[in-house]
């Protein structure tokens, strides 16, 4: 789960094309306008966006369209385990307290 929050946002970054505002604070460029993609991806590897791109944007869609959700229906899943299975106090340990 955690490396879901951190793959997401970077691939977003670095498949996108265009430069992404920062809470209308500042503008980070876009990637393909960076140093490290100059050196590291266009002249080390000797790669386009356009072709470094397509794997990342896949890697980023479909994560998000399967990935994202399976966690999401696993977390679900393993909670009303605990609660109904195993008849332990972890959902409601979740749920707000009573008043």
């Amino acid at each position: 789960l955690y490396g879901v929050l951190i793959v997401m946002p970077l691939t977003g970054y670095l498949g996108t094309g265009v430069a992404t505002e920062f809470f209308f604070l500042f503008e980070i460029p876009k990637f393909a306008d960076t140093w490290l993609f100059q050196v590291l991806i266009a002249e080390g590897l000797g790669l386009s966006f356009e072709q470094f791109e397509a794997p990342i944007d896949f890697i980023h869609k479909q994560g998000g369209a399967y990935l994202v959700w399976l966690l999401i229906l696993g977390h679900a899943a393993a909670a009303l385990y605990h609660h109904y299975h195993l008849k332990d106090r972890t959902l409601l340990k979740m749920l707000p307290p009573r008043r």
